[in-house]
């Protein structure tokens, strides 16, 4: 997978297979589908690809190479915070990057932060991940985004049988709709910060 920086509704998010028997080489032959919805496959070389990716390097941009998560008809998750606290879960079927014949995406479930299928990932999130996210980035909790979203793709699964998550992007920006469970959350963390400024 290819995907540009910034981005949304699939804009500049790309599956790119080699075509089977080809060697890795600028000109070789590849198989190309675009997220946006409607996309269709497409057979080009993989110079010409890079040709039409090009601007997506102009100024600060450039493209994320990400492996292709075999999962990805099980849906994403998107894991709303607030600031360093998991406050819901919105669960998606979604079809970019499958074949044109998958169909529609379906609507997103939202369930609050004790829903229990994602009680793993939600301590992943407010264990490790977040507060490694944190130290790397030399930022306080306070400092965190009043409300925001990851999403996760389901990641092979482990020898035990239990799922392992796999980050797709962080949203930090157009974050709505969120759970039902996380207007009260916002309002007491923006009520903290009005005290304490």
């Amino acid at each position: 997978m290819l995907k540009q920086n910034r981005g949304n509704g699939g804009q500049g998010v790309w599956k790119v297979e080699l075509d089977p028997g080809a060697a890795a080489a600028g000109d070789a032959p590849v198989e190309v589908l675009h997220a946006q919805r409607g996309s269709q496959i497409e057979h080009m070389s993989l110079a010409a690809l890079m040709g039409r990716c090009e601007g997506y390097f102009a100024g600060e941009g450039g493209l994320i190479d990400q492996p292709f998560q075999a999962r990805l008809p099980e849906g994403m998750i998107r894991c709303y915070s607030v600031q360093d606290k998991v406050v819901g879960f919105g669960r998606q079927l979604i079809k970019a990057l499958m074949p044109p014949e998958a169909g529609e995406p379906g609507p997103r479930i939202m369930s609050g932060a004790d829903y229990p299928a994602f009680q793993a990932l939600r301590a992943k999130v407010e264990d490790d991940w977040v507060p490694a996210l944190m130290r790397r980035l030399d930022i306080e909790p306070a400092d965190m985004p009043v409300i925001w979203d990851a999403d996760f793709l389901y990641g092979p699964k482990t020898a035990a049988g239990e799922d392992t998550y796999v980050l797709c992007e962080i949203n930090i920006s157009a974050v709505l709709p969120i759970p039902d469970e996380a207007p009260a959350e916002i309002a007491r963390c923006v009520a903290r910060r009005l005290t304490e400024a």
